[in-house]
């Protein structure tokens, strides 16, 4: 027996003063579905998510809630003007002797409920949002980015308190493992179109990328039609004429399908330049520490940083972890111990707070009111690694159109503004990167490309994050700092600080970090041979990598085939011809090391 949708939007249409977000939408929610709701920044999620909520009006179509269906939604930016506590917030609506679900959930996401609303931070107010609506318990919720501002014991807290609900709920979230542990359903939303997989996350880049491989098959066979068509119609179209008039019709219908088929948006061309090489030893702490009256940030701490180290930061939110960065790039002292600074080092920050964002600038002034940045004399170009560059040019690199080159920063969802920093970021050469929950807001693709060019930067890099896979895709070392003062040094990422912590007793020392003269832990060992967890998840993304490369290979191989090519286009023949040494070379040190890491897991 077919089960009632808890949701239904049926032909949904909705336009913002230009091209549509939606059109002829239409989708169900099941009673206990867990549903990812996925796209690029910019896509719409947010906007769909609202429209579900009933928060936005569509220009067509019908949303339908079932009779006694209750739903609640989770916003980026609650409103909790007219309350004077973040308790009095969160309890509001609920009946009486329900007010300890409020305080569960307070204790669960780590916010005090007798908070005054005009002192509370942005984190604050989003967690006393979530904690309303975990405590109303409706039969649908509706949550975008739950994760943000929560620390890693936070988001575990959530993680099992949504596994075990009753109720459906549709999930926006960056976090890739936040999403795998929960979904089982995927809404992915491209270009105004939304589809629909019944498997959760974790299925969802295969899914993507076979879709888009079949839509370029699609599109290669239509051009390869209208190629046909159009040399047809030169050939020989006057003789034919008045017998062929409707397969000239054809060919302009064809012509009209190609034209109205939407482009994928690019990835955002983003890179590092690491500029100038620092010292091999970039930063030296001996015997660090740090309080703030009664409050012990650091007990006395040892660390060696040298040159490409890559070093995450976790723990529970005040715990200290920007604070011992700051000592170690020098922008607090501690109150005892000493920090000495490597040489020639170029520091560039990524700051959580989007302190570096002025919310009434536009962007165009954004990059070009920066001393760093701007071109002397050129109101219109920026200095980007060493080279002027026109600054909508620039802001294109980073996935921003014309027309918000002139709009406020305020403007911005949270992806975009964690963009706009990064341009900011990436336009000046740098050795040591500072990246402060730079995951918060980005879309995956975006994340993916994050992750892979600081695996490529020359520098060092210092990382405070809460996503846990990202630290894992990441980090060669995690300090855990656990709001006692108290920070210790493990090898490898999240999960090889999960797989150690347990044999770490509570009365050691606090090491040094894996680099510094053989005080390192050894990376844990994973059920695969002796592979730390990195090693393992590279063993298993090889293979698609190298069937992807062959795949490049054997289709250049193919277009310089053509024996005209060379004599006709020559730019092109030699273009092709780079590419394929190019991908030749990747490929053979992709097997390559594909076999290394597979005679390591074999002992």
């Amino acid at each position: 027996m077919a089960r009632t949708p808890l949701l239904q939007l049926s032909e949904i249409s909705l336009t913002y003063g230009g091209d549509p977000i939606f059109d002829g939408l239409s989708l169900n929610v099941q009673p206990g579905d867990r549903v990812a709701l996925v796209g690029r920044n910019g896509s719409g999620k947010s906007t769909l998510m609202k429209v579900m909520a009933g928060f936005v009006e569509p220009d067509r179509g019908e949303i339908v809630l079932s009779a006694g269906v209750s739903t609640g939604y989770m916003e980026q930016d609650p409103d909790l003007a007219g309350f004077e506590t973040l308790g009095d917030f969160a309890r509001d609506g609920l009946e009486l002797g329900e007010d300890y679900r409020v305080d569960m959930a307070a204790e669960g996401l780590k916010f005090d409920p007798d908070r005054p609303v005009a002192t509370a931070s942005g984190g604050e107010r989003r967690r006393a949002a979530l904690a309303r609506l975990l405590a109303q318990a409706p039969e649908l919720m509706l949550l975008d980015e739950p994760t943000n501002h929560l620390d890693i014991e936070a988001i575990g807290w959530l993680e099992e308190h949504l596994s075990q609900t009753r109720a459906g709920f549709v999930l926006i979230s960056h976090d890739r493992a936040f999403l795998r542990r929960l979904t089982k359903a995927t809404l992915w939303i491209d270009r105004g179109a939304v589809r629909r997989q019944e498997r959760g996350f974790e299925g969802f880049e295969e899914w993507r990328e076979a879709t888009w491989s079949a839509e370029d098959d699609a599109r290669h066979k239509l051009d390869r039609k209208i190629k046909a068509e159009a040399r047809w119609a030169v050939e020989g179209i006057s003789a034919r004429r008045k017998r062929n008039q409707g397969r000239v019709r054809a060919l302009a219908d064809l012509r009209a399908e190609r034209s109205s088929q939407i482009r994928r948006q690019g990835t955002a061309a983003m890179a590092f330049d690491s500029g100038t090489t620092s010292g091999k030893r970039v930063v030296e702490a001996r015997g660090i520490s740090k309080a703030f009256g009664d409050k012990v940030i650091l007990r006395p701490f040892d660390l060696r940083i040298q040159r490409g180290d890559r070093i995450a930061f976790v723990g529970p939110n005040g715990a200290g972890k920007t604070t011992l960065i700051k000592m170690l790039t020098g922008e607090i002292a501690p109150d005892e111990g000493t920090v000495q600074m490597g040489t020639n080092l170029d520091i560039a920050v990524f700051d959580q707070a989007r302190a570096a964002l002025n919310p009434d600038q536009t962007l165009w002034e954004s990059l070009t009111g920066d001393p760093d940045m701007r071109v002397s004399g050129r109101a219109d170009q920026v200095m980007v690694r060493g080279q002027p560059k026109h600054v909508v040019a620039y802001l294109k690199d980073f996935l921003f159109d014309d027309a918000q080159a002139r709009a406020p920063v305020r403007s911005l969802s949270g992806g975009e503004k964690a963009r706009l920093l990064l341009a900011r970021l990436m336009a000046r050469p740098s050795n040591l990167l500072v990246m402060d929950e730079p995951t918060n807001d980005l879309d995956v693709e975006t994340l993916d490309l994050l992750q892979d060019l600081l695996g490529e930067y020359d520098g060092t890099v210092l990382l405070v994050s809460h996503d846990r896979d990202f630290i894992d895709r990441v980090a060669d070392t995690t300090i855990a700092m656990e709001g006692d003062g108290r920070a210790t040094v493990y090898a490898g990422g999240w999960s090889d600080y999960q797989a150690q912590r347990g044999e770490t007793p509570p009365e050691e020392p606090v090491a040094s970090a894996p680099r510094a003269a053989g005080a390192a832990s050894a990376p844990a060992k994973s059920a695969k041979g002796g592979l730390s967890f990195t090693e393992r998840h590279r063993l298993e993304e090889l293979p698609a990598l190298i069937a992807r490369l062959e795949a490049e290979i054997a289709k250049l191989t193919e277009f310089m085939a053509d024996p005209q090519l060379f004599a006709t286009s020559p730019a092109k023949f030699n273009k092709a011809s780079m590419a394929l040494s190019e991908r030749q070379a990747v490929l053979a040190d992709a097997e390559e090391e594909w076999m290394g890491l597979e005679e390591k897991a074999a002992g």
